[in-house]
């Protein structure tokens, strides 16, 4: 199936494959249509901006509900929308649900996103009601959406610990790479990267998608298999890796 992605703000990848680039932190979040399911690659940055995706999602599709997520890695940005959708079934990096369940993690994402320019009763909301991943991906996952199947896979570490990226095949292939990837800027290294294996999962995430496939960053515009092998050897350079 598909829709009129461009009538409501979206931007289309494939049939049936969109994303929406959110503003402040210029996060994508990528949407996969299913006969029976929709699947939902990432939440926003706090629960209201979970919210207003969750409506913008039901008028795109008519009033359809989101039955999974998919979480690219633990950070603010990605996942303090959560929990606007109630009932979906939640999946992230093996580690990512212990991290999301912890008090000191939560109270450093809350800090984090607070250090970002988030306002702090929305940060400390979020985190109140955060959800952690009930079904952790320690290699790849294959999920049958009707009509459709497509694969999470567990490429990390590289960004974070916990990197998880979502593979759609079809006529035109198209990777969500999560922060694993990024365009609008220099992929950012924080305390929680581990940038000698970053170069490792670029190359998983080449083999995944190929050469002709789409490749979504998390912040920016979509790139192709040139662009991330470039920045595989510019993050291999940075890092005085191999």
């Amino acid at each position: 199936m598909d829709v009129d992605w461009e009538a409501y703000g979206w931007e289309r990848l494939a049939r049936g494959v969109g994303r929406l680039r959110l503003p402040g932190w210029d996060a994508t979040v990528g949407l996969v249509l299913g006969e029976e399911a929709l699947l939902l690659y990432d939440t926003g940055s706090s629960l209201a901006e979970g919210a207003e995706l969750r409506a913008r999602i039901s008028a795109l599709t008519d009033g359809r509900r989101v039955t999974h997520i998919a979480l690219s890695h633990p950070h603010f940005d990605h996942v303090f929308g959560t929990a606007a959708f109630a009932g979906a079934e939640v999946f992230g990096a093996v580690g990512s649900d212990d991290l999301l369940a912890r008090a000191r993690d939560r109270e450093a994402l809350r800090a984090d996103a607070v250090r970002h320019g988030l306002d702090a009763a929305a940060a400390a909301e979020a985190v109140d009601v955060l959800v952690a991943p009930r079904h952790v991906v320690s290699g790849e996952w294959t999920l049958d959406l009707g009509g459709r199947q497509v694969l999470l896979a567990n490429l990390g570490p590289g960004h974070t610990g916990h990197d998880l990226a979502l593979f759609v095949p079809g006529e035109r292939e198209v990777v969500f790479c999560g922060d694993l990837v990024e365009e609008s800027g220099e992929p950012q290294a924080g305390p929680d990267a581990i940038p000698s294996r970053w170069p490792d999962a670029l190359d998983r995430l080449l083999s995944l998608g190929g050469e002709d496939a789409v490749y979504v960053p998390g912040h920016g515009a979509v790139v192709d298999a040139t662009f991330v092998r470039t920045q595989r050897e510019e993050l291999a350079r940075r890092f005085a890796v191999s």
